[in-house]
């Protein structure tokens, strides 16, 4: 699964190609199981929505951590408009950085850092950026900030980077071997970014269609 998910960005057209289904689950408020920061607060609280099945696979990879370690989530569910200003202002961005680049790639780089709108992961509600804290609440050493960029990191937001300090390869793989055992998928260019029941969920399990699909709330 490792390699597979190396190679796929959320601009492959493979992802839009996934068949979606909604099984209609409801959206559960994160605050009432788990430890949610307030970065993403905003005023109706939409940030700290996901999914039910979402919500109940981080308790359970909450309880497979180390004594004293906690997940901190940071966002669940985005709405479409947020998610198209994020993935707009990027493209934007790298565009003003990079003039010669052509479209395409202008495209497949700014989908590095946040996903086309077209195929989202947190619209549907089933993803979250997240990541570890000990017990009084302070962040573990993660190699780059959370929304760290490809371009401002030097990959180092990549999962699976090697230019981060040893203590950082280490807790991202505390963190990473609970949430995969609780049935979670990283998007490889994100360490923070994991999601169930979604379209990339779906093409990297093989499953047939989505859990959930894009969510107008």
């Amino acid at each position: 699964m490792e390699d597979k998910q190396s190679m796929i960005l959320l601009s492959d057209p493979a992802i839009a190609a996934v068949p979606q289904q909604d099984n209609g689950e409801e959206l559960v408020d994160a605050r009432d199981l788990l430890r949610v920061d307030a970065r993403a607060a905003e005023p109706t609280g939409r940030y700290a929505l996901m999914r039910r099945g979402l919500a109940e696979r981080l308790v359970t990879a909450q309880a497979a951590l180390p004594d004293g370690l906690s997940l901190l989530v940071i966002e669940g569910y985005r709405p479409y408009d947020a998610q198209l200003a994020i993935f707009t202002g990027y493209r934007d961005e790298l565009r003003r950085r990079y003039p010669d680049w052509p479209v395409a790639r202008l495209h497949v780089e700014t989908s590095k850092f946040v996903s086309p709108v077209e195929v989202a992961p947190h619209s549907t509600g089933g993803a979250v950026d997240l990541t570890l804290c000990d017990a009084e609440g302070r962040e573990l050493d993660m190699g780059t900030v959370v929304d760290a960029t490809p371009d401002d990191s030097a990959d180092a937001c990549f999962t699976a980077a090697t230019n981060i300090p040893d203590a950082a390869v280490t807790n991202r793989t505390i963190m990473g071997n609970a949430l995969l055992e609780a049935g979670l998928i990283n998007y490889p260019t994100e360490w923070w970014h994991w999601s169930y029941g979604d379209r990339y969920w779906a093409l990297m399990t093989d499953a047939p269609t989505t859990i959930y699909a894009p969510i107008r709330a």
